[in-house]
């Protein structure tokens, strides 16, 4: 089921209706609601798959339970391998087979071995990497004894398949979410407003930034070896705000819906685009994986402690599984390893985390200089990336890439719908301005004190969202895929 979808419009109120108004004295009764609307909310994709959630929750289950009671050492650790074989297990398969299986083909073919090895027809389970890592947070949290296991299993499982973050995030911890699901709540109506206009703009920045761009990105990435590079540039631009127009527009109706059910989930996306170095990018964009891989793969490696060597050995373990994690492509790993590479200097030299704290700056001339710069700076290194991420393949990106250097004549550029590259130019300046406007407000962009500058903002937003909304333009969001 999609947020922006006719299904979800009817879904979300029944539900809202029946966990407020019918349960909301008996907290496993509201507990049990969620999990049934999740599973409904899942299956309406696939029903099928549902089992593996169940078989996944319940295997987290028994072994939080188990390792509870566990007090010596070797059985905890095996209790925690089994689950971190299970659910990567499950991932690895779903997600990787044929792709290894391809790669161990060609590799054999280059060294001129011809052999041959079926693939399969593999239907990826919608989301399986959010909710795999978010149930193996609880095991790793419960053998680490930072969390007490859960003897509520309706509980358990509902954090598990909390529909507003299933399929795409963000990735809960064990140690937010399930406290929320443990606990009596009680309906806020500051909370319940606040998290509408946060579903608004989120529709907003799905419908009218990622849908509206989405056909033009198809078109110039498909066609790229035609084009010119003013027009190569445009759509290398064009992905990446569709990108995060989709992702953060996805994060920020989840985190919107949560707040209808009184429940606070982590943010995601902190303005990710108004960095001023890679560091700071990866520290507003996608905040639940990265920190994710920073407290369980980063710092059990031993971190920046150490030689380093061993840190930069971390670091493109780090951003490496990173890329991975977003797709079985060697573009995917290549897009991680150019993020390392960019990485690294500002490690080796200390400046990672300078823009870890955000600090009152005097403003003068050349402060304010050298903040464009870099976040100008960052924002074209991030676009770069993004090229590899969306091509099909390393050599299209490398291709792309190298018309926007050679290919400088000034082409016309006529997209078969008509979509003009200046309209939506223009939309984006306009998208710009307005998140430069809001900045640090992430959990409350709409949140005007003077009510009819809300309204103007309200209004326009829906004004926008129906001129730009295009029926025949692909809704679903692009991170559903992995």
């Amino acid at each position: 089921m999609l947020f922006n979808s006719l299904d979800f419009a009817i879904f979300l109120p029944i539900v809202f209706l029946l966990y407020w108004g019918l349960v909301n004295k008996n907290l496993r009764l509201q507990n049990l609601l969620l999990l049934i609307a999740s599973y409904v909310f899942y299956g309406w994709w696939d029903w099928r798959f549902l089992s593996l959630i169940a078989f996944s929750t319940l295997v987290d289950y028994t072994l939080g339970v188990l390792l509870g009671r566990e007090e010596k050492q070797g059985k905890r650790k095996l209790y925690l391998w089994i689950s971190i074989v299970v659910n990567l297990g499950f991932l690895g398969f779903f997600k990787y087979y044929n792709f290894f299986v391809n790669s161990f083909v060609d590799a054999f073919t280059f060294f001129g071995q011809e052999i041959e090895i079926g693939t399969l027809n593999i239907i990826l389970p919608v989301g399986i990497s959010f909710y795999t890592f978010q149930t193996l947070s609880y095991t790793i949290d419960v053998y680490k004894r930072n969390l007490e296991p859960t003897k509520k299993f309706i509980a358990f499982a509902a954090f598990v398949s909390f529909f507003p973050q299933l399929v795409a995030g963000p990735i809960e911890r064990a140690s937010n979410l399930l406290p929320q699901i443990l606990k009596k709540r009680s309906f806020n109506y500051c909370e319940a407003k606040d998290g509408l206009r946060l579903m608004l703009w989120g529709l907003f920045k799905k419908v009218v930034i990622a849908d509206s761009l989405s056909p033009i990105v198809n078109d110039i990435f498909a066609n790229y070896s035609t084009l010119s590079s003013p027009v190569l540039i445009m759509g290398a631009v064009f992905f990446a705000f569709q990108i995060y127009g989709d992702f953060s527009g996805y994060s920020d109706i989840a985190i919107g819906t949560s707040k209808l059910f009184g429940i606070e989930l982590m943010s995601n996306f902190k303005f990710p685009y108004l960095s001023k170095n890679i560091g700071e990018f990866w520290r507003r964009w996608h905040i639940s994986l990265s920190t994710w891989f920073r407290d369980y793969l980063y710092i059990p490696l031993g971190g920046s402690r150490g030689s380093k060597m061993v840190g930069i050995r971390n670091v493109f373990a780090i951003f490496i599984v990173s890329g991975f994690w977003h797709g079985a492509n060697w573009t995917f790993l290549v897009w991680g390893l150019f993020h390392a590479l960019l990485f690294l200097p500002s490690f080796l030299i200390g400046t990672n985390r300078k823009y870890a704290e955000v600090k009152k700056e005097r403003l003068n001339i050349f402060t304010i200089i050298s903040n464009i710069y870099r976040t100008i700076l960052t924002f074209i290194l991030v676009t770069i990336g993004w090229v590899f991420f969306r091509a099909e393949t390393i050599s299209d990106a490398f291709n792309y890439l190298k018309r926007i250097v050679t290919e400088l004549s000034i082409g016309n550029y006529s997209h078969p719908n008509g979509y003009r590259l200046i309209d939506y130019g223009l939309l984006l300046l306009f998208f710009i301005v307005y998140e430069y406007i809001i900045r640090g407000k992430e959990r409350n962009p709409i949140g005007f004190k003077n009510k009819y500058v809300r309204l103007s903002v309200y209004i326009l937003l829906v004004f926008l969202m129906l001129l730009f909304y295009d029926d025949g333009v692909d809704r679903s969001f692009i991170y559903f895929q992995f």
